[in-house]
């Protein structure tokens, strides 16, 4: 979420070099309008306090299809949170402005914050709701953080592993970026598909989406769903554990949720891609982990089943 009166200082601070060097202006006047952005800027911040701008207590800024969006937005929805999911297109927020989803915009006060990544935006509700019975899911143990680490690990490598299958297929690509939802501003959803071939190769270099990274990606995932199959095979509720579900198994079922794509997946908000959608090779790697895999992919199908549905 971007204020308005910010963009519109920025804006101009960046036209002034245009504007002086197009008009001749001299020097001094070019000071004047520097003075003048300055003034500007100021007043912002001071209206910040005495007239706050308008906006929910708390809004999650996300992309549609995302598992460390999906982690978050299933914890808040669990805490029964009211608040606002502002969606943008693909990563033009990552790569244009520096801007990593899921990000969380909250109001203490006068005082607007935000906090980004999923593990620090966990902790932050943990902090300003933990006193409630219904927080303790998100009670954070050693142990817990731990297994979240291993899971946010193996949601990097299946970030590798999802643009490996999908950038050459930029049709269905873009459509999990957003551009066939409504939810997004038009003009975002034209800029993504404008600039696809630049987000794609941005995507490659940073990810590093290559042959052999993909093989390096596939065999730390099926590390990890080998070793959480295992801890299943004795009947357990909980992935570390007992029969009371906590954070990392909605964590868990979230990340591993991006290949397996089971119903409800989003909680109705974002975007779930059909198995019979997906490219070949990609759902040959889909068929071959719900075969190797049945604990988990139970599991996950089954939390979704009867907790997401319900949140």
């Amino acid at each position: 979420m971007l204020d308005k009166r910010i963009v519109l200082n920025a804006v101009f601070v960046l036209l002034l070099p245009l504007v002086v060097a197009g008009f001749g202006l001299s020097v001094w006047t070019a000071l004047l309008l520097v003075l003048l952005a300055l003034l500007w800027r100021w007043a912002i911040v001071l209206t910040g306090f005495v007239r706050p701008a308008a906006g929910p207590d708390l809004a999650l800024e996300t992309i549609s299809a995302s598992h460390f969006v999906e982690k978050v937005r299933w914890c808040m929805d669990r805490l029964g949170l009211e608040y606002e999911e502002v969606q943008w297109c693909g990563t033009l927020g990552a790569f244009y402005l520096g801007r990593t989803v899921p990000r969380l915009h909250f109001r203490t006060g006068m005082v607007r914050s935000q906090i980004g990544n999923s593990p620090e935006i966990l902790r932050y509700l943990w902090g300003a709701h933990g006193t409630s019975r219904a927080a303790a899911f998100l009670q954070p143990t050693e142990e817990r953080l731990g297994f979240e680490r291993n899971i946010d690990r193996c949601g990097v490598s299946l970030q590798v592993w999802i643009y490996y299958h999908l950038l050459d297929a930029p049709a269905l690509c873009k459509h999990a970026w957003g551009v066939d939802s409504e939810a997004i501003p038009a003009w975002q959803r034209k800029l993504v598909a404008l600039l696809y071939p630049v987000q794609a190769a941005m995507i490659r270099k940073a990810f590093r989406v290559n042959e052999t990274n993909y093989r390096k990606s596939c065999e730390r995932i099926e590390a990890m769903l080998a070793e959480t199959d295992a801890r299943l095979g004795d009947g357990r509720r909980s992935i570390l554990g007992g029969e009371t579900l906590n954070y990392t198994d909605f964590a868990f079922a979230a990340i591993q949720g991006a290949w397996l794509q089971p119903e409800d997946y989003g909680g109705g908000v974002g975007i779930r891609i059909e198995r019979s959608r997906v490219p070949d090779a990609m759902r040959r790697d889909i068929e071959r982990w719900i075969e190797d895999y049945p604990r988990v992919s139970r599991f996950v199908e089954e939390l979704y089943a009867e907790e997401r549905r319900g949140d």
